[in-house]
């Protein structure tokens, strides 16, 4: 080390690298500068300044690039190699501070003073901290593996303290910028309290690296013996002569959960009970109750999509196709399809096809979903009286299962089906409960996204299903259900309606499905409208369609045996095949009549007509009433009676009539049950004719409440009363004034046909109902 504490030395800027004094090391220096400077101390005396760059990434430092402390440090050796870098040994003398920066354009010189303060004695603070370092430093050197024991013994071989401390230092994984401030520290005891921290930190990161592996070791362990254990497991079942052994049956199970696409819990929850299928002996009972489930949860639908065919024009082409008429229906659908193109998302609406069996409502669904390239499935709702039938059955019982909702789904394999509920006014509840209040959940837009099977356990998602119910009568249904839906009523088919849908599908249909041909078999017009109007009387389409199945099989008999060899079915030929007709077509009563009105009554069937009967014995005043009547209808009667007594002046009746005679009014049919107020004013118009002696009308039907005043009012199903009297052959019907607004719901054949007259009094249904009573009389 020269004599001159102040002197001109060439510099030499270190990167990511910091010597301290005491520390010999090979440098290997490329850069121009660098090795300029080494040349240059080489000619001087062997010494050079080593300090280290603040940025690595600089190549060519300046005077604010480098720190201005470093370490003064004696060239011992200088090798060039062969890729023309210079490999120098160098060893760490003392520290040193830049005063200043000299002008040199090929290398660094600075002038520079040497820091001394480093040679006195120990004191006793500093030798209890020396201890204290060594201590420490031994015990991370048994941490890490790292540094040698060899260097351990070196290092407890040194006594001075600035000695300790920097060969420690050096020994130390620390960044450049936390040595350079070691080496800035000049006072040892404060060093060496430095080294004592980084020391403890260093300890605690190496003990949590430790506990880390341990960690990871132990689960790989625990992974390596599961596998083991697998293997052996399955060895042993292959011994046992179980084939594959339940492990290649869990992991195709595994497989199967991971391509299901099923929502995050659905697959913890399938993959948690894969698990315990897995550890479960396969005798155990519960093992195939777990098979079962697993197997549930991965067939049903999660997000398994259809895409919709959102083409209005070809979904109206679909629906004309596969049905005659039902434009109200045809028309709902479409506006779905058109809300469905405008917004792209919508919760599927619940439609109930409400109507008379045999109209096609069921057909009808099937169409729909045809249109809209939507998978099918139909579940019938008729007699279900448990509601795990709705929801599920809970996986502790023997023989659990999904509810028809969620079996449903499975069937159809989307998430987005036309789901047929069939029946639904069929639905008993018993003593396992209400389905219909299970059906709530199923059925209402707003809880449906989240259904809860008891099985499944986990909530499905129903939003995406276009529900369809149907229903004979929506008085059976239950008011809380009834309000999900959008009843779409379907009331049954005019002769017309009929006859087109005799020649456009029922004919063609069963003439294939009876192996005859068009040259074979040739129904005429006439004879499909005598089926209708003498061999059948519904609202639908169902008798029928088995009448035409009739001639078919009559026909085939026929070219069968030889007889002929093809068979053309006319008007006249009909009674041959099937016999004398069933119905009197035209059911309107053949001439005026005293005591006998027409009244329209609605049924499941349809609409029909009903003839109500009053005859007068002298007697008492006794009311009978006959023909199974319900309450209301028998209040009608009364109401009926009350108010003619009290019009009995102006109605040109005797006033003590109730004394005189006895009245019964019955109804035909005795055996079918008859209730409502519709016939109220019906029932009146009779008991007037037979106490006044004035014949009804025979081509007049009416309907309508009667009230003490004489008032009528409305009533429902106007349409298909309507359409039963066309049947029957009236030509006019009484109706309520307020009813007026229904007529647009009438077929326009029935209305051409009919002659409505609205009225709100009976004496306006009398005027027309009843002959004027002649003069002579």
């Amino acid at each position: 080390m020269g004599e001159k504490k102040k002197r001109n030395i060439p510099l030499l800027p270190l990167r990511g690298l910091l010597v301290f004094p005491t520390m010999v090391l090979h440098l290997d220096v490329g850069r121009e500068k660098s090795v300029q400077a080494l040349e240059q101390a080489m000619v001087d005396d062997s010494e050079i300044l080593l300090t280290s760059q603040v940025d690595l990434s600089i190549d060519e430092p300046t005077e604010e690039d480098v720190y201005h402390i470093g370490t003064l440090a004696k060239i011992k050796q200088m090798l060039k190699l062969p890729n023309g870098t210079i490999r120098v040994l160098v060893e760490g003398l003392a520290r040193a501070k830049v005063l200043r920066f000299l002008d040199r354009d090929d290398y660094f010189e600075v002038e520079m003073e040497v820091i001394n303060g480093e040679d006195q004695e120990p004191e006793p603070e500093v030798q209890a901290l020396m201890r204290n370092v060594l201590d420490q430093f031994e015990q991370y050197v048994n941490l890490s593996k790292k540094v040698t024991v060899e260097t351990m013994q070196t290092v407890q071989d040194i006594e001075e303290p600035y000695r300790l401390a920097d060969v420690i230092a050096s020994h130390l994984p620390l960044k450049v910028s936390e040595k350079q401030k070691l080496l800035e520290t000049i006072p040892v005891h404060e060093r060496l309290m430095n080294i004592l921290e980084i020391l403890n930190n260093e300890k605690e990161v190496l003990g949590l690296e430790q506990k880390i592996g341990q960690r990871v070791k132990k689960s790989m362990e625990k992974t390596q013996k599961e596998y083991y254990l697998r293997e052996q497991m399955k060895a042993i079942q292959k011994e046992l002569g179980d084939k594959d052994g339940k492990g290649g049956e869990v992991e195709e199970l595994r497989k199967k959960i991971e391509e299901a696409d099923m929502p995050e819990n659905v697959e913890e929850k399938a993959l948690k009970e894969l698990d315990r299928y897995e550890k479960m002996p396969s005798a155990a009972a519960e093992s195939s109750v777990l098979r079962n489930y697993i197997e549930w949860l991965i067939t049903v639908p999660w997000k398994k999509e259809t895409a919709d065919r959102l083409d209005i024009n070809n979904a109206q082409k679909i629906l004309d196709e596969d049905h005659y008429g039902l434009d109200k229906v045809k028309e709902r659908v479409l506006e779905y399809l058109a809300v469905q193109e405008l917004t792209e998302s919508l919760k599927g609406p619940i439609l109930c096809l409400a109507g008379p069996p045999g109209v096609g409502k069921t057909s009808l669904a099937r169409s729909v979903a045809r249109a809209l390239e939507r998978k099918f499935v139909r579940i019938s709702l008729g007699g279900i009286r448990d509601e795990a039938e709705i929801r599920g059955h809970r996986r502790t019982y023997v023989g659990a299962m999904p509810g028809r909702i969620i079996q449903g789904m499975k069937k159809a394999g989307s998430v987005n089906p036309v789901f047929l509920l069939d029946e639904i006014d069929k639905m008993a509840s018993g003593f396992r409960g209400d389905p219909s209040a299970a059906m709530l959940e199923v059925l209402d837009p707003e809880q449906n996204n989240s259904f809860s099977d008891h099985y499944l356990e986990e909530p499905y998602d129903l939003s995406k299903v276009m529900f369809v119910t149907t229903a004979n009568n929506v008085g059976m249904i239950p008011e809380p259900l009834l309000d999900r839906m959008e009843i779409i009523s379907i009331a049954g088919y005019t002769e017309v309606e009929k006859m087109g849908i005799a020649k456009g599908h029922l004919l063609p249909k069963q003439i294939e499905e009876h192996g005859l041909s068009k040259g074979k078999i040739q129904v005429k017009e006439d004879a499909l409208l005598k089926l209708i109007r003498y061999y059948t009387r519904e609202a639908g389409v169902r008798n029928l369609e088995r009448e035409i199945a009739n001639v078919c099989r009559k026909a085939a008999k026929l070219i069968v045996s030889g007889d002929k060899k093809r068979v053309i079915v006319t008007e006249n030929t009909v009674e041959d095949m099937l016999g004398r007709p069933r119905f009197r077509y035209g059911l309107a009563e053949k001439e005026n009549q005293i005591g006998a009105a027409t009244g329209l009554a609605y049924t499941t069937g349809g609409g029909d007509t009903l003839s109500i009967e009053v005859s007068l014995a002298k007697g008492k005043g006794e009311l009978t009433l006959t023909g199974k009547l319900g309450d209301v209808m028998k209040e009608s009667a009364q109401a009926a009676f009350s108010y003619i007594r009290s019009r009995a002046d102006e109605l040109e009746i005797d006033t003590d009539f109730h004394e005189k005679y006895d009245i019964h009014i019955h109804v035909p049919e005795g055996a079918t049950p008859k209730d409502g107020p519709s016939a109220g004013i019906t029932m009146a118009t009779a008991l007037i004719s037979a106490l006044t002696g004035r014949k009804v009308k025979k081509e007049v039907g009416m309907t309508g409440e009667i009230t003490l005043r004489g008032r009528v009012l409305p009533i429902g199903g106007l349409k298909e009363k309507s359409m039963s009297a066309h049947r029957a052959g009236l030509t006019t019907v009484i109706i309520p004034k307020d009813n007026e607004k229904d007529l647009e719901e009438i077929p326009e054949s029935v209305r051409k046909s009919l002659t409505f007259i609205p009225v709100s009094h009976l004496d306006e249904v009398l005027k027309h109902a009843l002959e004027e009573k002649h003069e002579s009389e």
